[in-house]
């Protein structure tokens, strides 16, 4: 591929980093430099030589620098094709020389509308306009001209303009292209997401957010690259973790120790940080494989984690562990005891526990642990995604437990204020489970899990027999309702008193009935909780 001379450059960039010494490497090279206001300022401050863009085009900086760049000898010289007669022309005519190296980075308006009380106004004079039609007319004719929109490839341009006697290859020109219009987009991405958040908070909007006529005709995700995963599902697939923003959830957390996450690891992580943060009392869960095969509240998270850790302790086996509290030395202890927990993610950790989770467990070092970073209300999405072959499936998340106005005892029996307890605490850890679910729980934890199964009773029958005799006294949560009796009967036989489900099967008499018939208080909710 042909290389492209680089004899003039045209400098204008908001974030400064290492700008100086790009121009110095530049100016070295025998390259003339345009620039504008702020980045001639600091460039001629540190030495080098510069052309005011304002000086070359004769028109001056207007509207408070809302316009400095879109001028035809700015973008003529951008967007002319040097092998074209009448391009050449054109510009000799017009008095428009060529520039083949465009350095750009935009206004920071993504930095701008994370900061606590900004405006709508200043984020607004954070859209840059001038410098994403640069970015665009130098990355349209990539094969006359280089565009440079990240501070951390200036090293290499200047590497291979060395080398190469002060030209670019195609290669690097077509890279350098993608790399912009990628930037463009994300960019345009993140005004559309904020207006588009915006509209939605103002009285009477039907725009852009679940409100009115619905989700938005058009979705614009706005997703910047984290890190690499260690693999995907399986080891032969590749993986990658994307953020929706610097502090989003999960993709925001922070790794204090341990081996490289894998795609399942986020998503173990992810549905044991969302089921733990039900719990405004000291809580754990363990989660495997998604579903969770322990859970409890209790008094301490040091007895939350030995009741949640007892409801499975065969399933616990590699599984990971989510604490909504801080991880003191007497439950980094008792974790450190256990045969293998794969990853950790608590809402912080102590010196002293650290200290242990990193020497004392007989299963090394190599335990990832993690901790949540910034406001979990701010940094929550809205919506949930899943992929289907060709497309995109959306839903609001799932952010409701009960509707207590629907909530309504159905049986002669009524629950006793333990069963109650026991009862709404079984209901919460059915939401985060995979359907169709049957939870049992007695004293705030959870002592059998069956998930995942194409038929209730079996689930139903997988919970029982996890649970063995501590099924005795125990409540029952179902996600969806009873579709026949058989489940409920199982689950009297087994010594369970009373269930909680949604309601809303054609055969509801019958189940109600059999619940009177065994002696079961049974609740209805009005909502189910399906997870797929």
């Amino acid at each position: 591929m042909s290389g492209q001379i680089i004899r003039r450059a045209l400098i204008s960039v908001s974030d400064k980093r290492g700008v100086v010494e790009l121009a110095r490497g530049l100016t070295h090279l025998g390259v003339e430099i345009l620039s504008t206001g702020g980045t001639a300022r600091v460039l001629r401050e540190a030495g080098t030589q510069t052309i005011d863009v304002s000086e070359y085009t004769g028109s001056p900086e207007i509207l408070d620098g809302r316009v400095k760049t879109l001028h035809p000898k700015i973008h003529g010289g951008i967007l002319a094709i040097r092998d074209n007669p009448q391009h050449r022309e054109t510009m000799e005519r017009l008095g428009i020389v060529p520039i083949d190296l465009v350095v750009v980075n935009l206004y920071p308006f993504e930095a701008t509308i994370a900061k606590e009380g900004t405006t709508l106004n200043e984020a607004i004079e954070q859209i840059d306009i001038g410098g994403p039609s640069m970015l665009r007319s130098a990355a349209k004719n990539y094969q006359c001209v280089a565009v440079v929109t990240d501070p951390d490839d200036y090293s290499k341009l200047l590497e291979e303009l060395k080398k190469s006697g002060g030209s670019l290859s195609e290669k690097t020109r077509l890279r350098l292209a993608l790399k912009a219009f990628r930037n463009t987009a994300r960019y345009d991405a993140a005004i559309a997401s904020y207006l588009q958040s915006q509209t939605a908070r103002q009285p009477g909007s039907q725009a852009a957010a679940l409100e009115g006529e619905g989700f938005t005709s058009r979705l614009s995700l706005n997703l910047k690259k984290k890190l690499d995963l260690r693999y995907g599902e399986n080891p032969h697939q590749r993986a990658a973790l994307y953020s929706f923003g610097e502090t989003a959830g999960l993709a925001g957390a922070r790794k204090i120790c341990g081996k490289e996450l894998s795609f399942n690891n986020l998503l173990d992580l992810n549905a044991a940080w969302d089921l733990v943060r039900e719990f405004s009392e000291p809580a754990c869960v363990v989660i495997k494989h998604t579903n969770p095969c322990g859970a409890a509240v209790a008094g301490s998270l040091a007895q939350a984690f030995r009741a949640a850790y007892s409801g499975d302790p065969l399933s616990a086996f590699g599984s990971v562990i989510s604490l909504n509290g801080l991880v003191d030395e007497e439950s980094a202890e008792e974790i450190a005891a256990r045969d293998f927990i794969e990853a950790i993610i608590a809402a912080d950790f102590s010196e002293e526990a650290l200290e242990i989770l990193t020497t004392k467990p007989k299963w090394g070092k190599n335990v990832r642990i993690l901790k949540p970073e910034g406001d979990e209300k701010e940094t929550s999405q809205a919506w949930d995604f899943k992929t289907i072959s060709g497309g995109l499936l959306v839903q609001e998340k799932d952010d409701l437990l009960l509707d207590e106005e629907k909530v309504k005892v159905v049986s002669k029996e009524k629950p006793t204020e333990k069963e109650a307890k026991d009862l709404q605490f079984a209901w919460t850890v059915c939401k985060h489970t995979k359907s169709n679910c049957i939870v049992l729980a007695k004293e705030r934890m959870v002592v059998g899990v069956g998930a995942g199964q194409m038929s209730r009773v079996d689930s139903t029958k997988i919970a029982i027999r996890k649970a063995a005799e501590r099924a005795k006294g125990a409540v029952a949560a179902s996600d969806a309702f009873f579709p026949f009796p058989d489940a409920i009967e199982e689950l009297a036989e087994s010594g369970v008193t009373a269930v909680i489900q949604p309601g809303g099967s054609l055969r509801d008499e019958e189940v109600i009935a059999s619940a009177d018939g065994q002696g079961l208080a049974m609740l209805f909710t009005g909502m189910r909780h399906f997870k797929h």
